[in-house]
This record gives structure tokens, sequence and C-alpha cells, in this order.
């Protein structure tokens, strides 16, 4: 196991990532539905950023929807992790996710639900979908969680595409960064620049000054 040790109940110095992509899709149903007035169906994720069956590790997934909902909690306990619905508003929800080890703590998540475009989503054909990136970590996990997380077997790509290219997404962000920092440092060097005209300007203003008083003092 490398490094890695057993002590007080923990497998002691070692982190496991998991990267998760959490979303939604939604299709607009050309106008409200005269049955319930909904205009969009929509599916709420969440998936391995990699093709694996999280189900080793991941004993059950809640998802909080809305409570105009007559079954806001959804509870599913194996791939994929989805809920279907649809509706006309957009609101948060929540995504709690449960370890087959009672130990390991739940961890949450929040999306809010996209039926409308905007510039945080992509469109597919008549598809919209907004979709982020996130991890969850587990640092010193147990000797009964270590084994399931490393050993995690491959699922369905079907199961586990997103459409979001994440790296692509990461690159521009990286671009971004760097032209900002950029444009920060021009102003930065500006700034500094009038500053020292201004502290030149103020230098030659109090020996002008100096100047006046001995001269007004010689008079005197």
């Amino acid at each position: 196991m490398g490094s890695e040790h057993v002590q007080g109940g923990r497998v002691r110095g070692v982190t496991v990532v998991k990267p998760i992509v959490i979303g939604n899709t939604s299709t607009y149903l050309g106008g409200k539905r005269e049955t319930d007035g909904h205009t969009h169906t929509w599916s709420v994720y969440l998936k391995p950023f990699k093709s694996e069956d999280m189900s080793v590790y991941v004993k059950k997934v809640h998802f909080k929807l809305h409570d105009s909902f007559s079954q806001p909690l959804r509870i599913l306990s194996k791939p994929p992790y989805k809920v279907s619905e649809s509706g006309w508003g957009e609101f948060e929800i929540s995504i709690k996710v449960f370890f087959h080890d009672p130990t390991e703590k739940p961890v949450t998540f929040y999306h809010f639900l996209k039926l409308f475009k905007n510039d945080m989503v992509i469109m597919k054909e008549k598809m919209l979908i907004s979709e982020s990136y996130d991890e969850i970590l587990f640092t010193d996990p147990t000797p009964l969680m270590y084994p399931l997380l490393v050993n995690a077997k491959p699922l369905d790509p079907t199961y586990t595409q997103h459409y979001q290219n994440f790296e692509d997404a990461e690159r521009k962000t990286f671009t971004s960064i760097i032209e900002a920092r950029r444009v920060i440092k021009t102003e930065i060097a500006q700034i500094s620049e009038m500053i020292k005209r201004q502290r030149e300007k103020y230098n030659n203003m109090k020996a002008e000054i100096s100047e006046l008083e001995e001269q007004t003092t010689g008079i005197s």
C-alpha cells in the first residue's frame, strides 16, 4: 500500500479523489402543456467524471426537489443517479451522497436547475445542458472504504457520458486568468508611473516653496 498505514481506524497518508459531474438537461415543450401547465421536461443527475461504477462505494443518492412536487425526495441506490421530471420553473436541488461505510459522512452538493438559455448553459440541438465539475475527497479513508474506492469497476459509458468539455473549459479559464493577470500587471504599472509623476510633481512644488520661503526670509 506504499507509505499509508492503518491507525485509529483510518488508512493514514491517503487521499482518494473521485471526480464527478453534476448537471441537468431540459427540453422546451413548445408551450404550456394543457394537462398541468408545464413547459419543459428535464433530468438532473450525478455522474462519475470517469467511466466507473460508483455504486461500489456509494450506497445511495438523495435528490431533494422543490417542495411543490408530490414526492420531493427521490432516493436512488444504483446508477444511473438521475431524476427525470417536468415543470415550468427553475430551483435549487440538493444532492446528498451516502457511502457503504456509515462512518464516512455523507456529502452534499447543490445544483440550480436550468430550463432557460443564458451564457452559462450549452445547447445540443433542442436540448439545454447545464453541467459542473466537482470532486469527492476521501482523506484517510477507513480500511473498509479504501479498497472500494481504488477497485471501482468500469461502467457502461451510456451511464457516465457528460456533455460539457471540461478540459476545454479549464484551458479557457486558464487563458482568461493569464489575460486578467496581464491586464492587472499593465494597470499596476500605469498606476505606479502616475504615482511616480505625482511624487516628482510634489517634490518640485516642495522645493519651489522652500526656495520662496528662503527668498522671503532674506528680504525680511
